[in-house]
Order: C-alpha cells, then sequence, then structure tokens
C-alpha cells in the first residue's frame, strides 16, 4: 500500500494554510498529529479516517473536523482529490474540541477548493476574509454522529476478525467462519466484542456495511449493486439502510430509483 507524507506547517501564512493533492487508491497516511486544527476534505473520492478507537468513512458530500492535536490517520477507498485546510488555533478555541463528520455546505466547499487551488495566494487581507469566512461556517455546519468502534490491542484475534470484516463486510461469511479463521471460538469472540467494542458481532459488521455502502454509493454504484455484494436482496438491504440511517439508499442517487438501478443491473 502506497503512503503519503502530511504536509509541513511551519511554513508560510500564520492563519491558514491549503493543501491539494491526489492520491491513488489505497494510499495511507500514517498516524499523526497537527498543531493546527484541520478540516479534512475529498473533493472526490471516499477516505476511511481513523481516530483513536473509532473510524469514520467520508465521502465527497462530508469532511472532518480535527481540533488541534488530534492524531488521526487516513486510507483512501477510492482515488482521492483532497483539498484540505489547516487553521491556526487561536482562530477555533471557540470551535468544538472533539472531532467529526460534517456536511460541506455550497460555500464551505467553495471556499475550500479555491483555497486549495490558490494555495500561493500573496494578498493576506484576502486569505485572512476566506479563512475567517470558513471558521464562520464550521461553527453551523451540521454534525453527524455515525463512527465505527475500533479494537484496541489487547487482543489479536479480534483484531484480526475486524480487519476482515472491514477488507469484505459481505453477509457471505458467517461469524462462525470468521472466528475459526483466526481460530478462536465464537463464545470467545461473542465475549470480546461486548468487552472491547460494547456490542455485538452483527451489529458491528452492520455498521461497517452501512459506512461501505455510503461510499459506495457516493461513487455513483447503483443500488443493487451495492446491496448484493454485501451480501443482500435489494429490498433488504433498502429496508436495512433505512431502518438504520432514516433514509433510502436512493438518496444519494436524486435521479434514480431502486427499480430504475435493479432494471439495469437486470439489463447488464
Amino acid at each position: 500500500m502506497p503512503k503519503a507524507l502530511p504536509p509541513d506547517l511551519h511554513a508560510g501564512p500564520d492563519h491558514g494554510r491549503s493543501l491539494a493533492r491526489h492520491y491513488p487508491r489505497g494510499t495511507r497516511i500514517d498516524p499523526h498529529r497537527h498543531d493546527w486544527a484541520q478540516v479534512l476534505y475529498a473533493a472526490a473520492g471516499v477516505m476511511w479516517v481513523e481516530i483513536g478507537r473509532e473510524a469514520l468513512v467520508v465521502p465527497p458530500q462530508r469532511a472532518v473536523w480535527l481540533p488541534p492535536g488530534t492524531e488521526h490517520s487516513i486510507s483512501m477507498m477510492s482515488a482521492v482529490d483532497m483539498r484540505n485546510v489547516y487553521l491556526h488555533k487561536r482562530y477555533v478555541q471557540h470551535l468544538s474540541k472533539v472531532p467529526d463528520v460534517f456536511d460541506v455546505s455550497g460555500l464551505l466547499r467553495e471556499l475550500i477548493t479555491t483555497l486549495a487551488e490558490r494555495e500561493h495566494e500573496r494578498d493576506e487581507k484576502y486569505l485572512q476574509t476566506a479563512y475567517r469566512l470558513i471558521v464562520m461556517e464550521l461553527a453551523h455546519a451540521h454534525r453527524h454522529v455515525q463512527r465505527i468502534p475500533l479494537p484496541g490491542p489487547s487482543d489479536r484475534r479480534l483484531t484480526m476478525l475486524c480487519e476482515a470484516v472491514i477488507a469484505n463486510p459481505s453477509l457471505d461469511m458467517g461469524f462462525e467462519q470468521h472466528a475459526e479463521t483466526v481460530g478462536a471460538s465464537s463464545r470467545t469472540l461473542s465475549r470480546l466484542f461486548q468487552r472491547e467494542l460494547g456490542m455485538g458481532f452483527a451489529e458491528w459488521r452492520r455498521q461497517v456495511q452501512l459506512a461501505v455502502a455510503v461510499s459506495w454509493l457516493a461513487e455513483g454504484q447503483p443500488v443493487s449493486r451495492v446491496a448484493r455484494s454485501l451480501g443482500y436482496l435489494p429490498s433488504s438491504f433498502s429496508d436495512m439502510f433505512r431502518r438504520e440511517l432514516g433514509a433510502p439508499p436512493t438518496g444519494l442517487h436524486p435521479h434514480r430509483t431502486l427499480e430504475e438501478t435493479s432494471g439495469e443491473d437486470h439489463a447488464a
């Protein structure tokens, strides 16, 4: 898996910095932290962001708020056009001290992408105004709480199982098969899930499936194809998605219905 290095913030304007980079699918940025706050945004592509013992899957219409000093790592679930903003900590003292995912408004998206494309802009008044507008938009952004708990290092078998599910969250492989693969009894692993992650295997895998499904749908994959890739019938997947997230998966395809995408798959 290719690796990338985080940017150096020691040079440049003292109010904010911007970054525009392209990363191929599978690129990983290892755990690191910045003294400045960060808005982690992909204009295209989907990111898997790990913060402590939680993971966030971030499609293009959302971004991650990282307060100053937050350790995080990033894996690219697809090719990613990254557009990041870094804000000096003295400008964000009134903002949340907790990392989270939020919706990117039209104004915020334009501010982030414009600054990233004009990274070497020398007009200090323009830069200060743009970065202050970003801070104002962040204060009113709509937050999301969907997070995937991750296991600690206490039991390698649980970690191996979770990594296998993240790599392939389909229903096609059952809990007992996973347990056998990592060399533990299903009873032992059930206890570990409750103790380490606060939930059972089925619920945890469902959270991973939803996160992966959202990323695939955001890339434009048909609902029926996403459903079958995760081991569901399209109707069952749609019911589960609506029950868990309060909206149908077709909501990420504003001009397509489940019947239309199903029909396309059958035609193919």
